[in-house]
């Protein structure tokens, strides 16, 4: 294809973009022709939606390949939609400025030119992006300048098959180090190592010059992308990356002591972009708004020391993009700045970044519980605050509007306790932005109910209550995981969290008050200490008795307490394979308890028993579905029904007597993991949390039974049935 008419369809620089206000959510009611263009690789047809949605997606990144490393599948998923799907790119990524892969052949000669490798970094994002939302990478792009902050100019592109799918990019300067401190970076800015931070243009830009970032501008930037899309689902990278076990010992020369700090398995853009967005979305959600929001946050480069927890299909389907991102085909996309990043090239598969999408925050299955009267009662977190939804009436899958909890800036997950007497508890961790004389750091928090429920009514909840942390040190603090809660025979609640060390530390408490102070559980095996991945799980058995199991990268482990509820000890090796990361427990009727784990490189859901005073054994493998993540697991006496995330990002349901059934269709897009529970009349109830900050929910047909009957939405509308495959 000759260069010119290529450049002409990818890049058209114009003034007649998209434009939205921060009223202009309803521009987005879009209705799309159908497109049946094929994908450059693999020959999938990709469909332009042809609905309007009620929920919209915006994705911020460090670097433009960071999206497509560490949120795809879930990228994907959202740019297929239909919904408004942004993406904002807060660095230009210019590294050395050389567009080749670092320490090939004359790699040390090559030129540095830095606006260029920044737009051919841009037009690989965008060819990419493009080949997800209609399967031709050379789709054309209006791109102009647009404001988001007055006196201030960013890039806006906007995809003229897809105008819902949008790349905006601030082109801050990086770091240019994954982890050597450098005060001319998002990190300085954000420590106040450097009052400003320059921007770098890259070439061909309809933004004609550099501008000057102070931190609050940033955060300023940021919260008016918020106020524009008005989203209902925020993507970031990892706040909260583990560290190294090698610390640098002190500064360079020159540096200022700010940044001084804890060295982590992540690059250093990747963690502040998401503290900027962390404090975006707080000033954002002090102000009015339309839309409720969810946040995810994914996990960067630790991937690569964990078990692959993607399916082979979908790794390679993932690949496709990034290889189009690398400009691995070498093909002519007509801009003589580069078709794409070399830096990447067709190496993306070597560096492990691609087999995994993980979520920082693992989910719980634990956050729908029954009401005394019947009814059942919901929560989630949406604008950071833990958010309540309550039957209309027992049985009818009709959910009120939610009732938010009061508290903010809860991060990832909720759960709820129910205590024997029917009240609630809840349990999520809580981050604290930085301010003067207030440290950056994260604590676990509760709340628990204060009165019973008025007839109709919603459970009213207590201030949130912090548990502090297991680590005393506030830049400790910000890599403590997700608590798990469960009450014991007596009343007494364990609160069990992963902390820094790799081991778990845990809380008790009677009746959920008056809390010991923070110990670690056993965690010694053959003098080798435990380092275990988040995504832990703890359920009481027939007997009374604790368990808490949690992954390493190499097998599972399990701890118990003895039958007069004492404290946990590591039960003996479970000798159980090893599993990518979330577990799930459940109680087995006559003693024994139940786990659901996936399995590394395949996604495939296992069921582990081990029976009362026996031995753990892999009882079940499910069929392949692909998919991620944390599994529910429901036990109804004989009845095991199972919940999962398949490869198109759906809830996928299992049911059958004595062992999962058939994986059934029709599933619902949805956040977290599905919440399990049984309602007034023994019958399983699944609960979906929706992108558009809705839920849906299904249940058992009868007490005990294997079979579900429809999803249905919040209203009640019956979605589709459920047929078994």
């Amino acid at each position: 294809m000759p260069g010119g008419i290529a450049r002409r369809r990818v890049l058209q620089v114009a003034g007649g973009g998209l434009a939205l206000g921060a009223g202009g959510v309803g521009v987005w009611q879009w209705l799309a022709p159908g497109n049946d263009r094929k994908r450059r690789a693999g020959g999938v047809s990709a469909q332009v939606a042809k609905a309007a949605t009620t929920e919209s997606f915006v994705h911020i990144i460090a670097h433009a390949d960071d999206s497509l490393y560490f949120m795809n599948p879930e990228l994907e998923q959202a740019v297929t939609s239909g919904a408004p799907t942004v993406t904002v790119c807060m660095t230009g990524g210019e590294s050395d400025g050389r567009n080749a892969l670092s320490h090939s052949p004359g790699y040390a000669r090559l030129p540095e030119k830095r606006a260029e490798f920044v737009r051919a970094r841009i037009n690989g994002l965008r060819e990419a992006t493009a080949h997800m939302a209609t399967g031709d990478w050379l789709s054309p792009w209006t791109v102009e300048a647009t404001t988001l902050l007055p006196g201030f100019q960013a890039e806006l592109h906007t995809l003229k098959a897809a105008p819902q799918v949008q790349l905006i990019f601030l082109e801050l300067i990086e770091a240019r180090f994954i982890k050597a401190p450098r005060k001319d970076s998002l990190r300085g800015l954000w420590l106040g190592a450097t009052p400003k931070l320059t921007t770098l243009v890259p070439t061909a830009s309809p933004v004609t010059r550099p501008y000057l970032y102070t931190r609050q501008q940033v955060v300023d930037t940021l919260t008016a992308v918020f106020e524009r899309y008005q989203p209902t689902v925020v993507r970031t990278l990892d706040p909260n990356p583990t560290h190294r076990a090698q610390q640098p010992h002190g500064l360079p020369p020159g540096l200022p002591q700010v940044l001084q700090g804890i060295s982590h398995y992540d690059h250093q853009d990747h963690t502040t972009s998401a503290h900027f967005a962390q404090a975006a979305l707080a000033q954002y959600w002090g102000r009015r708004h339309s839309r409720p929001t969810a946040v995810q946050t994914y996990v960067g480069y630790e991937v690569s020391l964990l078990p692959v927890n993607l399916d082979r299909t979908t790794i390679r389907h993932k690949l496709e993009a990034l290889d189009i991102y690398g400009w691995a085909d070498g093909k002519d996309c007509g801009d003589p700045a580069g078709c794409g990043d070399r830096k990447v090239g067709n190496r993306s598969k070597d560096t492990r970044w691609s087999d995994n999408l993980r979520h920082r925050a693992t989910g719980t299955q634990r956050w729908v519980q029954p009401l005394p009267d019947g009814r059942l009662a919901a929560f989630a977190l949406l604008d950071g605050r833990a958010q309540c939804w309550t039957e209309s009436r027992a049985g009818s899958g009709v959910w009120s509007r939610p009732v938010p909890v009061d508290g903010s800036m809860l991060e990832g997950q909720v759960q709820v306790l129910r205590h024997s007497d029917g009240t609630l508890q809840l349990f999520s961790v809580r981050t604290v932005l930085p301010a003067q004389d207030t440290p950056h750091h994260r604590e676990i928090v509760t709340a628990r109910q204060t009165r019973p429920v008025p007839r109709g009514g919603t459970p009213a909840f207590g201030a949130w209550e912090s548990l502090g942390s297991p680590e005393d040190d506030p830049e400790r603090s910000m890599e403590v995981g997700y608590p798990v809660a469960v009450a014991a025979k007596d009343g007494t609640v364990h609160v069990f969290v992963k902390d820094y060390s790799g081991g778990i530390s845990t809380r008790r408490g009677a009746g959920g008050r008056d809390w010991t102070d923070w110990e670690q559980v056993d965690q010694e095996t053959d003098d080798t200490p435990v380092k275990i991945e988040d995504g832990l799980d703890a359920v009481l058995d027939a007997k009374g008795r604790v368990h808490l199991v949690a992954a390493d990268i190499k097998t599972v482990l399990h701890w118990m307490s003895d039958e007069s509820g004492g404290p946990l000890r590591l039960a003996g090796p479970t000798r159980l394979p090893a599993a990518t990361g979330p577990l799930t427990l459940a109680a087995l009727p006559g003693g024994g308890v139940r786990m659901v784990s996936r399995e590394p490189a395949t996604a495939r859901v296992t069921v582990a028993d081990r029976p009362e005073n026996g031995s753990w054994r892999v009882t079940a493998q499910c069929r392949e579905i692909g998919g991620y993540g944390r599994v529910a697991l429901e036990q109804a006496g004989r009845t095991t029904v199972l919940a999962a995330r398949d490869d198109k990002g759906l809830v996928r349901l299992s049911a059958g007597s004595g062992r999962p059934g058939p994986w059934q269709d029709a599933g619902v897009a949805h956040l977290g993991t599905v919440g399990f529970t049984q309602d007034a009349k023994g019958r399983t109830v699944a609960v979906a949390l929706g992108p558009d900050g809705s839920l849906s929910s299904v249940r058992g047909r009868a007490p005990g039974a294997v079979a579900f009957g429809d999803w249905v939405d919040f209203n009640g509308k019956t979605l589709g049935d459920l047929q078994t495959s």
